[in-house]
């Protein structure tokens, strides 16, 4: 049983996140690249939203797992000689409920610890890009400023940006004048400021004006070193922004603090309960993969599958609709996300209670009765079927 559940439990997880990820990547390198920062950030960036993409994919893939476990050994008839040698439902059940344990200590430790600290480094490397404290990469042929009084262009970049070529440059200084230079090379040099670095130009014209000079000064040299000082960027804010990034033990601080705003508790206390019935969940979510993995008999439908995961997505959905509503306060959320935990719960008991107890129970088997006619249905008046019937 462990290793039957084991293989689609990690796969779908694998698949999961990859899936999430593809989504995801595209739009981040777009906003790296737009920001001008360095392509690299988009793996750190990828690494803070991969906790987030497992608090969701660590229940799914756990039912999924259990699911496709009960339903081999449904269609190989394998469970009917385990059920007829005096083998129930609950001690078979046993391997799965080790699986969830697990995987439900592991998920709140995601969702409650992990995660809030991730999103926060998300979001920083967010800010980090927008104000170009990341270091803004230098675009070939565009016009880059490096703060408010310098402007830089380069007509060639070799060796991942260490020699550039075609260089033009123009800086204000606070002295109300300014100095333009081209240079044939260049490359930038660290200091032992760190808000200074040095531009080293080779072969290269420079040219000094200010208002009390008749003329401009020209001077062609050989290397001439640009001091450039780095402009100062804002601080990030602290963590604790939003709800998201508080672990739980700061959001039940704070849910009962006497000292915050009331607002601020009714979000607090909805994000609390949101994480704890999503991890509560998992500890059902056994049950609902047992309910519907076993097909009725002489039946090898997959709408077990499908109707399994529709209803774990729909409830996640309906807690992220029950924890806005707590959020708002127009509803308290110890009722907002408990009440459809019962609900859901209740569902899923009764589920279990058919395919366990009752002889020859379905919970299902009207809906497969149904999506059974209708393909039934489809089938016959496929265009193929059609011709083979006119040339029987």
């Amino acid at each position: 049983m462990a290793r039957l559940i084991a293989l689609p439990l990690f796969a779908t997880l694998l698949i999961a996140s990859m899936l999430l990820i593809l989504d995801r990547i595209g739009r981040l390198f777009d906003f790296v690249i737009t920001q001008g920062g360095p392509v690299a950030v988009v793996w750190r960036m990828l690494a803070n939203l991969l906790p987030e993409y497992l608090g969701l994919g660590i229940p799914i893939g756990l039912l999924l797992g259990i699911l496709l476990a009960f339903r081999r050994l449904a269609t190989s008839s394998e469970l009917d000689v385990m059920r007829g040698v005096g083998m129930s439902y609950p001690r078979l059940l046993r391997v799965p409920y080790m699986y969830a344990m697990v995987l439900a200590a592991l998920n709140i430790a995601i969702v409650g610890y992990v995660q809030p600290l991730a999103r926060y480094n998300y979001e920083k490397l967010r800010f980090e890009l927008r104000t170009g404290a990341l270091g803004a990469s230098i675009k070939v042929g565009e016009f880059t400023h490096l703060g408010d009084r310098m402007t830089l262009r380069i007509e060639r970049s070799q060796d991942s940006g260490r020699k550039l070529s075609g260089i033009f440059v123009h800086a204000d200084t606070p002295q109300n004048d300014w100095v333009g230079v081209t240079a044939e090379s260049g490359q930038f040099l660290a200091t032992d400021d760190p808000n200074v670095i040095v531009f080293r130009l080779t072969d290269g014209t420079l040219i000094h004006n200010r208002p009390d000079f008749r003329t401009p000064r020209v001077l062609s040299f050989t290397v001439h070193d640009l001091p450039i000082n780095l402009p100062k960027f804002e601080s990030f804010r602290t963590r604790g922004g939003e709800n998201l990034e508080y672990t739980l033990p700061q959001l039940a601080r704070l849910g009962h603090s006497p000292s915050a705003s009331e607002e601020l508790r009714d979000a607090s206390r909805a994000e609390f309960h949101f994480r704890i019935v999503e991890v509560a969940m998992m500890f059902l979510l056994p049950l609902l993969a047992v309910a519907l993995g076993v097909p009725p008999k002489r039946s090898s439908s997959a709408l077990g599958v499908f109707l399994a995961i529709v209803m774990v997505v729909t409830y996640h959905k309906v807690n992220q609709y029950a924890a806005a509503l707590g959020e708002r306060g127009a509803v308290d959320p110890l009722i907002a996300l408990w009440v459809p935990f019962v609900l859901f719960g209740a569902i899923i008991l009764w589920m279990y209670h058919m395919i366990a107890n009752v002889p020859g129970g379905q919970p299902i088997g009207a809906l497969e009765r149904f999506f059974g006619k209708i393909w039934s249905t489809i089938v016959r008046y496929l265009p193929g079927r059609l011709r083979r019937e006119a040339r029987a």
